[in-house]
């Protein structure tokens, strides 16, 4: 039996156009450009926050202040500041009323298998997390949804992204003049960076020091130091970009003396991708075995969905919330902080 947990009955875009097709396409009900009206409707009780990266702090807050729980796609922000000041807005709301939008750490295949068989794993010697992909476009285009795209923007809207952007690179740059690489970098690892870091996180914790790191747009990396729970050391290298070549490269890889252990993620604009954990080890008779798991064909975003309904509607606790998410931007700042001193700024 399938069970109805969301109804969506109101949209909201700057662009008129991309309202009303979306209200028309699914039948929602209401339709605007002004999101107070989404915020303050009373027969709203979440609010997703999938606007840019700029507005995500105002508009968040806007909902707590309102009442409402909050969806809100990563990253949370773009700053450590932006982001503490969400979360003394969802404290004083009550708390547990943020769900960020990390959907591959709610893929079944990195919940179950993944993590199950890592930790199999008796010291880690080695982990590398990529994620070197095409243009989204070309997946997108042909994914079956028929997109279409507006652009009739209202001129002040740019203004204000433009400033709040300021604000946020300032922030996460504190101390020195950002550059026009650092914004990119700072965009970067909020967009296709805080998919993969996060990622990393969970499965092998937070890095006790970043050993170094490249910012030469479009491609990204860093060393990160890690540290068994014995005490002997390991590297995790992280490598990411785009380009226009049309594939999607991304993976976690984790490697013991007889085993390694890699989640392989594909695009996720095309629905029904399965997610697969690959498995190389030596058995005890000195052979070379290799596995393939797929613990689940749903849907990562549909996974997500379910899990945000438990938190809001049944209590549990989330896994994904603005605490956990302030520790990408605490991440995004050691690698920022590097990147200064190696350039001597």
């Amino acid at each position: 039996m399938t069970v109805c947990r969301y109804t969506v009955i109101s949209i909201c875009d700057i662009s008129q156009q991309t309202t009303d097709h979306v209200a028309a396409k699914f039948r929602i009900p209401h339709k605007t450009t002004n999101p107070s009206e989404v915020i303050n409707n009373p027969d709203v009780d979440v609010v997703f926050i999938l606007a840019a990266d700029e507005f995500h702090e105002s508009l968040c807050i806007s909902a707590l202040k309102a009442g409402k729980r909050v969806f809100i796609e990563k990253p949370i922000s773009l700053s450590i500041p932006s982001t503490k000041r969400i979360i003394a807005s969802e404290k004083a709301a009550g708390g547990a009323k943020v769900f960020v939008g990390y959907m591959r750490r709610y893929a079944p295949s990195f919940t179950a298998a993944f993590l199950r068989e890592v930790a199999t794993i008796p010291k880690i010697l080695y982990a590398r997390s990529r994620d070197i992909v095409g243009p989204n476009d070309h997946f997108v285009n042909q994914s079956g949804t028929s997109p279409l795209k507006f652009f009739d923007f209202p001129s002040a809207s740019g203004e204000e992204q433009k400033r709040n952007l300021e604000i946020l690179v300032g922030e996460a740059f504190p101390g020195v003049s950002p550059t026009e690489r650092d914004v990119k970098y700072c965009r970067f690892l909020g967009s296709l960076g805080s998919h993969d870091l996060s990622l990393m996180r969970e499965a092998l914790g937070f890095p006790e020091s970043v050993a170094g790191v490249t910012a030469n747009e479009p491609f990204y990396t860093a060393m990160f130091n890690y540290r068994n729970k014995s005490g002997e050391p390991f590297s995790v290298t992280y490598e990411s970009g785009i380009d226009d070549v049309p594939r999607f490269d991304a993976s976690l890889a984790v490697y013991g003396e007889k085993k390694q252990v890699s989640i392989v993620y594909d695009t996720p604009f095309v629905k029904g991708l399965p997610i697969k954990v690959k498995i190389d080890e030596l058995n005890e008779h000195g052979e070379a075995v290799s596995r393939e798991v797929l613990s689940s064909f749903e849907d990562a975003y549909t996974v997500e969905l379910k899990d945000m309904y438990t938190c809001f509607a049944l209590g549990e606790t989330i896994k994904t919330s603005a605490e956990d998410a302030c520790l990408d931007l605490e991440l995004f700042h050691l690698m920022y902080k590097q990147l200064v001193k190696q350039e001597g700024r």
